[in-house]
């Protein structure tokens, strides 16, 4: 059982400039956090894209969705970032029946140490080998389904939507 990881940027992938304390990209951590966290699993690791989630255009994710569709793994994990997560998750999720895609980000970069990310990246490797299929986001420990999340931009963390 392989699982295809969509890599996309993110907060999940900023690193930091100390001499303009800008934030910017340079190159995927999740091989790193795979090799940190001593992941055993059959892992097809793919950049798309390496940007901040407000930049994310519709093509964008319509080309993750196309991706997605005419991928042979049924179990796709996709690193985002978390502000259009729930919009990339709307796209996704109507059009997919016969896999399980999850999304997962972080709200702290990997390259500060205290990120939240490594948690959530293991988090959501479990979340997509056992839900059925679907499309769900992932952050702080759970899961949630594509139509059914929002994030509280207060807290910085996701939830259910009320009805």
């Amino acid at each position: 059982m392989s699982i295809r990881v969509l890599i996309t940027g993110g907060t999940f992938d900023k690193e930091y400039n100390e001499l303009t304390g800008q934030l910017f990209f340079n190159k995927t951590h999740v091989p790193e956090m795979l090799k940190l966290g001593r992941a055993r699993l059959d892992i097809n690791l793919e950049t798309v894209m390496m940007m901040d989630s407000l930049d994310i255009t519709d093509s964008d994710m319509q080309k993750l969705l196309e991706i997605s569709i005419n991928s042979k793994e049924d179990k796709i994990l996709i690193t985002h970032g978390t502000d259009k997560m729930v919009a990339t998750a709307q796209v996704l999720g109507p059009k997919i029946k016969n896999k399980t895609i999850v999304l997962t980000g972080a709200i702290i970069p990997y390259a500060f140490g205290s990120s939240d990310g490594l948690f959530n990246l293991g988090s959501a490797l479990a979340f997509v080998q056992s839900l059925p299929h679907g499309v769900y986001i992932s952050m702080n420990g759970r899961y949630f389904n594509w139509d059914n999340v929002v994030k509280n931009k207060q807290t910085g963390e996701f939830e259910e939507i009320r009805h």
